[in-house]
């Protein structure tokens, strides 16, 4: 089969739309069209659902141009990329895509199966395939890697792959070796990534590719624990630059970084709550972050022997906290009483705090505080003063305060733990904010209403109806 100088030629199926600004990673690699309902499979690959059943129901695994074959055992919906997708053909004036039936994926995966099988009677030794594959996914400047998860041999023009052959050296180099099937290959490429980006801004934002970041995807969820912790590492130092963050979230990495938080190694748990903290802090990820499922693991991962996990976890539940949808989840998720019993024990007070003040802004957060007797648990950390700093001490009154526009229900709770008497004490002696908080919730106290002329505080305390009725609402 020629001289060792031959060189493989990989092309690619073309979008039937033929629009020249879809981006290949949105595009299925078995049929060749922008992906209606992309799923990822265990290997990490992404193709459109049908076409992994029809892959799965003939027993057939497409070859991939590394060599290695995706693994069909696991199918989860790729609800990042969806989003992603169809915000693209919005912003583009295109049609939305459509699902393709099964039918129509078990054409396309038949007619696959017969190109792969011509190919494979032509095709060099085992082990002289692999050689050349190697050389090509790492050297070759006459071919190019995908974008994103595999592609599979076609009988397309080999001018396909010059046209797309844009990406610089430095990042087919990085993507080959990320993609060795040798861990200390692997081991080796993402050691000097996670260097190359501790520092260099520039180096972050330009290896922050499609491509870069489906490699990064898979070995972030490897077993060998130097290529997770490194891998995790690295991603982090990606997310430290602003114009990442939220191509990071898009490119569908978040649900690993969840499985590893859930079940990784410790060190790679650490990395993972500080990446998880740092995307969060782009407003155009929160919601993503929230839906994806990073929620349960951040609140878990606050029990966490790692003083770092612990700090950067509650960092990221802060941050995801400054959105409705989420602190309705971490209501339903019964974070209250979690937290609440974090404060009592003085376990990261200060933090935890700013938790619940996010959370006291909401009317559903601000119900299940005063039915868990968050108003008696703060009203005792100021009258003991079991603070580490002034601050933690003008967070607990600014979670008060928020509490005091649950109307009747919170002045009632407020008259039983004896607050306006130490709320009077903070007003005289505290700092300028704490003063400025305990004069807001006496006002609030003092405020008489007309539902408050004949109210019965004991039946009030004591009852078990719905409050909601009796609240005064404050915007």
């Amino acid at each position: 089969m020629g001289t060792s100088k031959q060189r493989w030629r990989i092309s690619f199926h073309k979008s039937p739309s033929k629009h020249p600004d879809i981006p290949i990673e949105f595009i299925c690699p078995i049929s060749g069209s922008l992906m209606a309902d992309p799923v990822v499979v265990s290997s990490g690959h992404t193709f459109e659902r049908h076409c992994v059943h029809a892959c799965k129901s003939l027993s057939f695994t497409p070859l991939l141009p590394d060599g290695s074959v995706p693994d069909f055992s696991t199918i989860i919906p790729n609800l990042a990329l969806k989003a992603t997708i169809l915000n693209f053909c919005r912003s583009s004036f295109l049609d939305p895509p459509k699902p393709i039936n099964f039918l129509t994926a078990e054409n396309l995966v038949f007619t696959l199966m017969a190109t792969q099988k011509a190919k494979n009677r032509f095709a060099q030794p085992e082990t002289e395939l692999h050689r050349v594959q190697s050389q090509i996914s790492v050297s070759s400047e006459e071919s190019v890697t995908p974008r994103s998860g595999p592609t599979c041999y076609s009988s397309s023009s080999a001018s396909d792959v010059d046209n797309l052959n844009t990406s610089s050296i430095e990042e087919d180099e990085l993507v080959g070796k990320l993609k060795s099937s040798n861990v200390s290959e692997q081991e080796e490429a993402v050691i000097s990534f996670r260097k190359l980006t501790r520092t260099r801004e520039e180096t972050r934002f330009g290896l922050c590719t499609p491509r870069v970041l489906s490699a990064l995807r898979v070995l972030i969820t490897s077993r060998y624990a130097s290529v997770q912790v490194n891998s995790v590492a690295a991603l982090v130092n990606l997310s430290l630059e602003n114009r990442n963050k939220v191509k990071i979230v898009r490119s569908g990495i978040v649900p690993c970084l969840i499985d590893v938080l859930k079940s990784g190694f410790q060190e790679s748990q650490e990395h993972v709550a500080g990446a998880l903290f740092s995307l969060a802090l782009d407003d155009q990820n929160k919601t993503a972050i929230g839906v994806l499922g990073a929620l349960p693991p951040l609140l878990h991962a606050l029990r966490s022997d790692s003083e770092r996990t612990r700090h950067d976890s509650t960092l990221a539940l802060y941050h995801l906290s400054l959105v409705q949808s989420n602190r309705a989840k971490l209501v339903k998720l019964g974070a209250v009483q979690a937290l609440l019993g974090m404060v009592k024990t003085g376990h990261m007070m200060g933090r935890i705090l700013l938790i619940l003040c996010n959370l006291a802004v909401s009317s559903e957060g601000r119900a299940a505080m005063l039915d868990g007797g968050a108003v008696e648990c703060f009203v005792c950390k100021l009258r003991k003063g079991e603070f580490d700093s002034e601050s933690t001490r003008e967070n607990c009154l600014a979670a008060l305060y928020g509490l005091s526009h649950g109307g009747l229900r919170f002045k009632g709770l407020a008259k039983e733990a004896a607050a306006e008497e130490l709320l009077i004490q903070v007003e005289e002696m505290g700092s300028q904010r704490a003063k400025e908080k305990a004069r807001k919730i006496l006002e609030v106290l003092r405020q008489k209403d007309e539902e408050e002329e004949e109210v019965d505080w004991e039946k009030l305390l004591n009852s078990d109806d719905d409050t909601s009725q009796t609240r005064i609402s404050s915007s």
